[in-house]
């Protein structure tokens, strides 16, 4: 069967495993996400919440736990809580980054305002944190709390580094590691630990959740320019956007004078011309780094995938195997 068709799709076939579990998750989400006395908040969080999203992180936790053999309800409470981080997160970073659209629809800050966008960011930041208490489990506490802090501060230092052309692939991972990768690792330990598993158990859930993350990421900057109306992603965003992203950070290392100075006046300095992204690609592809970050993404992915080799046999297991491999299918 094709990736295109909606049942081979890996993330399809998780959420039919945990579809009740995850019409709990929205139920709980929908009623944590409501304000007596804020009518602004439900407002502000249903137009991102309902806009659609494959719930992927929420998903691994459900999937993870059932994996591993958990008969609770505190996953559902994890999972709901992950994806309030998430959420939050989106509308910070829409606030940041002065975007306009996200999936399709107007962003909360352009429909209301920043002010309603950054406020009701931090109320599910708070909401979170009520839901991951009531775990009663200071390690789920610690997990998803040191997660928050990392997303903050990753996305922190993408503010100082985006337009910084002395930025480093290690910075780049650090970045990375901090906005996308650390809920996904986040998303899926918590799964194993609310489920008994063994340190080292939970430690390749760590793992593959890292490197899942990493992957995913550096497809998502990759997709900016081998994007297409397919992929569901505008070709040079993120050049627009002044974004220092990988394919560019290994093409900048590898510049001559004239590129550098081209590279310094469309990223550092913003001053962008008709055809600069045109050639902007043209030096990707001379220098070879588009290939070059494929196969770095390629290189997570069997990262993430070896991880997997250390949990109990299980579909999931095979689907989560799958999921690995069809991150990277959109380039590959």
């Amino acid at each position: 069967m094709s990736l295109d068709k909606p049942t081979d799709k890996p993330h399809d076939r998780l959420a039919e495993v945990v579809s009740d579990a995850m019409a709990a998750v929205n139920s709980l989400i929908r009623s944590r996400m409501a304000s007596e006395h804020a009518p602004r908040i439900p407002e502000v969080t249903a137009h991102l919440v309902e806009a659609g999203g494959k719930r992927l992180r929420p998903m691994l936790t459900l999937a993870t736990a059932k994996m591993c053999g958990y008969d609770g309800d505190d996953h559902i409470k994890l999972a709901a809580t992950v994806e309030f981080i998430h959420t939050a997160t989106l509308l910070h970073d829409d606030v940041v980054d002065e975007s306009e659209k996200r999936r399709g629809r107007p962003t909360a800050n352009l429909l209301w305002d920043n002010k309603s966008s950054v406020l009701v960011g931090d109320y599910l930041f708070a909401r979170s944190f009520q839901l991951m208490t009531e775990t009663n489990s200071i390690r789920v506490l610690r997990i998803l709390s040191n997660a928050a802090a990392t997303i903050a501060e990753g996305e922190v230092l993408q503010l100082t580094a985006a337009q910084d052309l002395a930025t480093t692939e290690a910075i780049y991972l650090q970045v990375v590691r901090g906005k996308t990768a650390a809920l996904f690792s986040a998303a899926t330990e918590v799964g194993g630990v609310i489920a008994g598993m063994d340190d080292a158990k939970v430690q390749a859930l760590f793992d593959y959740g890292d490197a899942l993350g990493i992957a995913f990421q550096i497809v998502d900057d990759l997709l900016d320019y081998w994007g297409s109306d397919a992929t569901g992603k505008n070709v040079g965003d993120d050049f627009r956007e002044r974004k220092l992203t990988l394919p560019v950070i290994k093409a900048v290392a590898m510049a001559d004078d004239e590129e550098h100075a081209f590279w310094k006046r469309t990223i550092a300095k913003g001053k962008q011309e008709d055809g600069d992204l045109e050639h902007a690609i043209d030096l990707l592809n001379k220098h070879g780094t588009l290939e070059a970050t494929r196969a770095e993404a390629n290189a997570w992915i069997a990262k993430a995938r070896k991880a997997l080799a250390y949990l109990p046999d299980h579909p999931i297991k095979d689907m989560l195997d799958d999921l690995a491999d069809y991150v990277v299918a959109r380039v590959n």
